[in-house]
This record gives structure tokens, C-alpha cells and sequence, in this order.
């Protein structure tokens, strides 16, 4: 039998601080190195011309075009800042629908027309690269033989110098898109949908504020993550593969005492997070929160608030981040949303808000009473975007690993609900009850909202069985997996609340027409709305049985899978909200979910093989050496004269043992045989549905059988690392 587990035990008993490559701790305050890899405001200033910087920050804060001529000088001016530091490369860095990023790099270093070395840095390289767009996930959008994608920069979201080793790269983020420019990649939807709601948003904001000019769509997001020894990490070959544990009895402790949450953090992680935090620092992610997680060696990283398209590349930016860094500590960060059976999942909460130019959070009440008509209306009116798309938006938090979570017990349900808190319904039933077609009503309502006590400030609990859940001045959307890119569910927030507020400005202007004061016709809107989206507040248990069942006598969907959720993508519904408010046109929308669907086949038949090959090479052949062990020590006692009422403790292990084995064998057979089955079905629809319905159901069979198995063996003769030795071990 292998030793592999008890060496991956002995490696991190002998770890010290000699294995590991820390970074060295700045005496500088954070303020001062913040951002220094970043080609940020104060760099532009330094190293571009006043005109040229002002164009570029018109680009940034307007979204007006650039000239190709300005375009030279950034890319001169980038391409200098960066070799003072260090870079010898640049790269292209983009979010192809993988889910991750990727990047292309190319040296500064060229040959000029004479054969001289030079170093060169064209605004035309700066604007559009061409990398390989037929090994990424298309969705049918480009043929293997038609490789061309293109690279567009983003300049909304700034370059910045990537450390890898001791080499430096000056890192461009992009837009990925084929060669006739549908989107390959997940920013440039989101970029659409900002654009797409921020203007439907300042339309109805300036009934309000008429000195607003633009308002900002942001996002704070949660970053949820497991450390394990590297040791340890290698000898589970379903961690390397899968990114999760497919086998495992449970700890008898876990987290049931509650005692890691908020716990002292333990040494060798605390140097990790401070390691990581400098790097972030350092590229201008502005990391605030760390902590431990409720699941033992789980842990917790938060930025403050950013604008949502550097948020999501910040995000981006930071799981690549911390794997590098873990690996320098000798350590594994595992992002999977469910890496352990019978503790707590990972999540990557999306704190989602919209601010104006002029410092208002929209979904702030704010401390003037007179103003809470603003606040209601854009608390309203995502209330009911959520409502009316609430499949979508379940869809877009959609996949194989965030379906261990979701509706778990432990995690936001499958049903789309939201939370606001008894202070706020108490508001939206006084409004549903007493606000009437009449000025005098309408003030009357005003008045009864200038009356309710701190609004802004712990004026909602918590509800952790919330996915979608009012916290004070934002939206927790609570629901995404810790492994997800976060774009896919802001640019369906975005979307919907967009479409939302252009619906609620034509209602109520048509009501404005019809000779009604604008107070009124506003608060007559968002009174229809209140009483339209009542079916989807709730401010129970989300876990319970009851709610699932009252949910559906409220008519809300329970899609408690991917296949399932996903079909939501390409309803006729979803068709004509993304199409028409020009976030994807229809051959995007349908090759993102084919992209998505294939995904989720992918994930579930590596984990099928991974599970497959687990069973055949380690357990068995431990289970049957431990059975023959038992086989014979019965035959030796019954041959020394033993009675068999004294070998009852030999017999009955025997059989509970063969009962495992085999039904574990069988099982996993079968579910070979049902893998063959579902890969030679061409319907992509009909394949994912026969993973999750036919393969995953004996995944989990064949889990139960494998799990009794090592709580029966000897634990010398188990291969595999144990959750007690990779949870508990620092």
C-alpha cells in the first residue's frame, strides 16, 4: 500500500519557514505603495501630456472614443513607465468564457528595419491584439478552422505590471470577440449592460437631481476560499483534478462548535493573507476585510466598493493572485464551491449598488426625509426587476459546483426571494394600504416616511437564507459561486434594472401627460410595483420546507439544478430583454448557453472519471487487502477452536465490508456505462440532463459506499488524506 497520505502528514510537520518564499513587509503606510503596479492617475499624470490625459480620462469617465494619435501616446507613455520598472513584456489580458483570464504575452523587444534592437509599443498593439480564438469556449460562435479573435482595450479599466517570479509584465485588460465582433468573453457584455443602465438610471434620476450627470453602477464583492497543505493537496488526486473532494467521511468535528468563525487566525494563513494583501495593495485591489470562515480552514477576503468593471477584473485578478501566492507558502487555495462534504460551501457575495457624479447612493435612504422618494424608487424598482427576471438571474449563478450549494442548508436557496427587513415592509404595506391617486395622499405617505427612524443605519438584520437580500444601502446578491467570474451576474443585474427603470420612466411620464403632479405619478407606479412583486419578499427561513412550499403556491421557481436553471438563458423572455436592450444579440446569448451547459458536462464527467479511477486504484485495493486481513484472522481463530458466537465482531465487519465493496463496484460500473450513454447523445440539452439526473445521483451513491468503507478500515492501511488531516493539520 502506498505511504503517500502519512508522507503528505510527515512533509507538513517538517515545514518551517525556510520552505517558504515571503514577501518582504513595506514600513510604508498602504497609502503609499497602493497602486504603485497600477498605470493609474498619478502615472498618467507623470508620464502623459495635460491634452493627452484629458482625452484619456474623458475616455474613462464618458466612454468617449480615442483617437489612434492619443492612442501612440498612451501606448508610448505605458510602454515607459512600464520598462522603468522593470517589464520586459506586455500582454493582452482578457476573460474568455472559461471563467478565468488569460493572457498572451509579447516582448517590448523588436528588430527595426535595419536589424537594430529597439523596444517598441504601438498605440495600434495597445488597441488590438489577435490571439488563438479557437481553443476557448465559443459556443459555436467560431469553427476550429476559423482561429481569429480579436483583443480590444478596455481603457475604463487600468493596465497594470504582473510579478510572476522575478519577471514583469505590463498587463492590458481587453475585450475578446470573434473576427465579425460577437463577444467571446464576459466583459463586454457587462460593459454594455453599464452602459445600458446607467443611463436608464439617470434618466429617472434626474426627477430628482437635475445637476446629476452620470451615475455609476458598483460592486462590493466577498471572496469565500479554503487553504490546504500543498502535501496534502497532491496526495488527493480528486482535489488536483476536480478541485473538490469526491470521497470523504466526515470529521467528527467539523464546525459544529462554531469555533473557527472569527477565530484567532492561525499563523502560517495570517502570513498568507498579509503576503497576499501586499500584492494586492500593490496593483490597486483595495482589500480591507479578512477573517476566518465558518468552515474549519475556510477564510474570508473583501475589498471596499469599486465601479463594477474593475471590481469584476479586480476579482479576476485576485484568484489568480492568491494561487500564486499559496503556492509560495507551500500552500492550495481551493475556490471550488463545495471542496468538502458536511461543512460549509464557499460563496462570492455581490454587494450591488448605483451611485450619481453628484455622491448619492441611489439605494441609500439617506438623511433627509424629503429625498426618501428617491431612494424608494430605485428600492423599488430593483425589486421588481428581480421579480419579473428572477429565473434569469438564478441562471446566471448557474453551475455544477454552486449546485452543492445552493439550497443546502447552508447556502441561499434555489428559490429567488428578497429580503428588505421589517422596518422597510413595514414602508411598502403602508404605502400599498394608504397611497391613493392624490397629492394629499402623497404627502401624507411622505410624511409617514419622514417619521421612520434610521433608515440608512441597521435598519435590516440579516438573513443568511436570503439569495438576494437589502443590507442598509445595497443589494446582497448571495447566491454566486466562489469560483464564478462575477460578470455573468452583474450584467444580468444591470440588464434587468435597467429595463426596469426605462418602464417605470414611460409609466410614469404617461401619467404626467394625463395632468398628474410628478409626485403623485411616481408614487402611483411604484404602489402597482409593490403590490406586482410582493410574491417574492420574504423575510423567513429560506431553508425550511415551508417556504418551498409556499413558494409555490406564490408561483416562484424552484431550479435546483443547472440543467434546469440554465434553460432560463434562452426563454423568449430573456431573448427579448438582452437582444432589444443590446446587451448580446441572439447568436451570443445562445452560444453563451451552449458554453455554459457544456461546462457543466465537462465538470460532472471529469468528476465521473476522477471518482471512477479513485475507486479502482486506491479504495478497492485497500478495501479488499483490509478484507482478506479480517478473512483470515477469522479463519485462524475458528481453527484455534474458537466458537462463532465469539467471532461475531470478525463476521459481522466481513460482511458490512463485502456490502460496501460491492454495492461500490457496481455502482461505479454503472455509472461508467451511463457516462458512455450520455456522451454519445448530440443533443447538448439531453447529455446535461442525463449527467445530472442519471451519472450524479450513483456519484453520490458510490460517495455513501466509499465513505463506510473507511470508517470501517484500519485507518494505517486508508490512502487517501483524511478531512480530519487536511481541515485541522496547520
Amino acid at each position: 500500500m502506498s505511504h503517500t497520505r502519512f508522507n503528505a502528514i510527515e512533509a507538513l510537520a517538517h515545514r518551517n519557514d525556510f520552505d517558504i518564499n515571503f514577501v518582504e513587509q513595506p514600513s510604508d503606510p498602504i497609502s503609499d505603495y497602493f497602486g504603485k503596479n497600477v498605470f493609474g492617475d498619478r502615472v498618467m499624470k507623470k508620464y502623459l501630456p495635460e491634452e493627452a490625459y484629458i482625452k484619456v480620462k474623458a475616455a474613462i469617465q464618458a466612454g468617449s472614443k480615442l483617437s489612434r494619435d492619443v492612442a501612440n501616446e498612451v501606448a508610448y507613455a505605458m510602454k515607459q513607465w512600464a520598462m522603468d520598472k522593470g517589464a520586459t513584456h506586455f500582454a493582452h489580458w482578457f476573460q474568455p468564457l472559461t471563467g478565468r483570464t488569460a493572457e498572451k504575452h509579447d516582448s517590448f523587444f523588436t528588430l527595426d528595419r535595419n536589424g537594430q534592437a529597439i523596444e517598441e509599443f504601438s498605440g495600434d498593439v495597445l488597441a488590438q491584439q489577435e490571439p488563438d480564438g479557437s481553443s476557448f469556449p465559443g459556443g459555436g460562435l467560431r469553427s476550429t478552422f476559423e482561429a481569429r479573435g480579436y483583443t480590444a482595450w478596455d481603457p475604463s479599466s487600468p493596465a497594470f505590471i504582473l510579478e510572476v517570479g522575478n519577471g514583469k509584465t505590463l498587463c492590458i485588460p481587453t475585450i475578446f470577440v470573434t473576427y465579425s465582433g460577437e463577444a467571446l468573453d464576459y466583459k463586454l457584455p457587462l460593459l454594455k449592460s453599464q452602459a445600458y443602465v446607467e443611463q436608464a438610471a439617470l434618466e429617472v434620476c434626474q426627477y430628482f437631481d437635475l445637476g446629476a450627470t452620470k451615475v455609476q453602477t458598483t460592486l462590493g464583492w466577498e471572496q469565500e476560499y479554503f487553504l490546504v497543505d500543498e502535501a496534502m493537496f497532491n496526495a488527493r488526486p480528486d482535489l488536483v483534478l476536480a478541485g473538490r473532494t469526491l470521497v470523504g467521511k466526515y470529521s467528527p468535528k467539523g464546525q459544529q462548535l462554531d469555533d473557527h468563525y472569527f477565530g484567532s487566525i492561525p499563523e502560517r494563513v495570517f502570513a498568507f493573507m498579509r503576503d497576499l494583501e501586499i500584492e494586492c495593495h500593490q496593483l490597486g485591489i483595495p482589500a480591507r476585510t479578512r477573517h476566518n470562515e465558518v468552515g474549519p480552514g475556510q477564510y474570508e477576503l473583501a475589498p471596499m466598493f469599486e465601479e463594477v468593471n474593475v471590481a469584476v477584473d479586480h476579482n479576476q485578478l485576485l484568484m489568480d493572485l492568491m494561487e500564486r501566492v499559496a503556492r509560495r507558502h507551500k500552500l492550495r487555495v481551493l475556490l471550488h464551491e463545495k471542496p468538502f462534504g458536511g461543512v460549509n460551501g464557499s460563496g462570492k457575495h455581490n454587494n450591488w449598488s448605483m451611485a450619481t457624479n453628484t455622491g448619492v447612493n441611489l439605494l441609500s435612504p439617506g438623511k433627509e426625509p424629503n429625498k426618501n422618494l428617491r431612494f424608494l424608487t430605485f428600492f423599488v424598482n430593483t425589486i421588481q426587476a428581480v421579480y419579473r427576471y428572477a429565473d434569469l438571474l438564478r441562471a446566471s449563478v448557474a453551475s455544477a459546483g454552486n449546485d452543492h450549494r445552493l439550497g443546502a442548508n447552508e447556502a441561499p436557496p434555489a428559490i429567488i426571494s428578497v429580503f428588505i427587513g421589517e422596518t422597510l415592509t413595514q414602508v411598502l404595506d403602508n404605502i400599498e394600504e394608504g397611497a391613493e391617486d392624490s397629492v394629499e395622499d402623497v404627502k401624507r405617505v411622505l410624511d409617514l416616511l419622514s417619521q421612520v427612524p434610521n433608515l440608512e443605519k441597521d435598519n435590516t438584520d440579516r438573513n443568511r437564507t436570503s439569495p438576494f437580500a437589502f443590507t442598509g444601502n445595497k443589494f446582497e446578491i448571495r447566491m454566486v459561486g466562489s469560483q464564478m467570474n462575477c460578470s455573468a451576474p452583474m450584467t444580468v443585474m444591470n440588464t434587468i434594472v435597467g429595463r426596469q427603470l426605462r418602464d417605470f420612466k414611460r409609466a410614469v411620464d404617461a401619467q404626467i401627460e394625463q395632468g398628474r403632479d410628478k409626485d403623485t405619478a411616481i408614487l402611483n407606479v411604484i404602489e402597482s410595483y409593490i403590490v406586482e412583486s410582493k410574491a417574492i419578499r420574504f423575510e423567513g427561513d429560506g431553508y425550511s420546507q415551508a417556504w418551498e412550499d409556499e413558494a409555490a403556491k406564490r408561483g416562484l421557481t424552484n431550479a435546483k439544478n443547472t440543467p434546469e436553471a440554465l434553460k432560463s438563458y434562452i426563454s423568449d423572455s430573456t431573448k427579448e430583454l438582452l437582444v432589444n436592450s443590446g446587451v448580446m444579440s441572439k447568436t451570443e446569448l445562445e452560444a453563451h448557453y451552449d458554453v455554459k451547459v457544456e461546462n457543466y458536462i465537462l465538470t460532472i464527467q471529469i468528476e465521473a472519471r476522477t471518482l471512477g479511477e479513485l475507486c479502482t486504484n486506491y479504495i478497492l485495493p485497500a478495501a479488499l487487502d483490509y478484507q482478506t486481513r479480517i478473512a483470515n484472522n477469522l479463519i485462524t481463530l475458528q481453527e484455534a477452536g474458537l466458537e462463532s458466537e465469539l467471532l461475531k465482531v470478525q463476521t459481522t465487519l466481513l460482511k458490512n465490508m463485502q456490502h460496501h465493496i460491492s454495492i461500490m463496484q457496481t455502482t461505479a460500473e454503472q455509472m461508467i456505462e451511463e457516462r458512455k450513454v450520455a456522451n454519445k447523445l448530440e443533443d447538448l440539452e439531453e447529455r446535461a440532463d442525463m449527467y445530472c439526473n442519471k451519472v450524479r445521483p450513483l456519484m453520490e451513491t458510490i460517495r455513501y459506499h466509499a465513505d463506510k468503507i473507511e470508517h470501517y478500515m484500519d485507518d494505517q492501511e486508508w490512502p487517501l488524506v483524511k478531512y480530519r488531516e487536511m481541515m485541522f493539520i496547520r
